[in-house]
């Protein structure tokens, strides 16, 4: 795994990669119903704000020399966090807002395709 991974540009690009996908996703299927628009807005949103927010963690820890073994433990907590935030995301999406299934769930599973992808493709510009 490169050093260039963890670099700060490299995740503010993931991150808007990950915005410009679900944004436009959420555009195309609004063009065939509102709620379905709006349910694969709330899909991407649920995938899209725990990285967020995990990112925030992750610079915030950046700029201090943290002592052994708590990077990892930090790290461990952020994973925590962004899964029982995605799961409330999702959770409340669905039951609270009655959001349709197929477009949440396909913006939520292609936001997290561009997490996965988006390093390498980026990292392999050659």
């Amino acid at each position: 795994m490169s050093v260039s991974l963890y670099s700060v540009k490299l995740a503010r690009t993931v991150l808007l990669i990950q915005l410009v996908t679900f944004v436009i996703i959420g555009a195309l299927f609004a063009l065939k119903d509102v709620t379905w628009g709006a349910s694969a807005l709330a899909g991407g949103a649920a995938a899209w704000l725990p990285n967020v927010m995990f990112m925030f963690l992750a610079w915030r820890l950046q700029a201090q020399t943290p002592a052994k073994g708590r990077v990892a433990w930090s790290f461990a907590l952020g994973e925590v966090f962004k899964v029982f935030a995605t799961i409330i995301f999702l959770v409340v999406a669905l039951g609270v807002f009655g959001a349709a299934f197929w477009p949440l769930g396909l913006s939520w599973l292609s936001v997290l395709v561009v997490q996965i992808v988006a390093p390498a493709v980026i990292n392999n510009k050659g």
